[in-house]
């Protein structure tokens, strides 16, 4: 099983934080990085889409795990941090090239955990 935070972030912080374009919420170089690399910018999007939910928008530390169930589908899932189901989606077709993903949405920051 590929995990792609094994492939991008491997540096502390960010030099820039990039705005996405519908929302006041931004993302890191390593989320850009790996959004560019695997034509991922729709996880970017899925993510802050989510916010305009309250009891997603009310956590302020956020983990989003992407895994592939089989072949081209997937599942998202957001916890609190702590394990606690916040919300999530199955993703009927991606052609994102790794099994598995994780993202932390802090304080409307979207990051990979190696960039905490």
């Amino acid at each position: 099983m590929t995990n792609a935070n094994d492939y991008f972030g491997n540096s502390n912080g960010s030099e820039n934080l990039y705005r996405h374009p519908l929302t006041k919420m931004v993302f890191t170089d390593g989320v850009k990085d790996m959004a560019d690399t695997c034509g991922a910018y729709w996880l970017i999007d899925l993510v802050f889409s989510y916010q305009i939910q309250k009891q997603v928008r009310l956590e302020t530390f956020q983990v989003w795990a992407l895994k592939r169930v089989k072949n081209a589908v997937f599942t998202i899932q957001a916890t609190d941090g702590n394990d606690n189901h916040v919300v999530s989606q199955q993703i009927p077709y991606s052609d994102f090239k790794y099994d598995t993903a994780t993202l932390w949405l802090v304080d409307g920051v979207l990051l990979l955990p190696s960039e905490y």
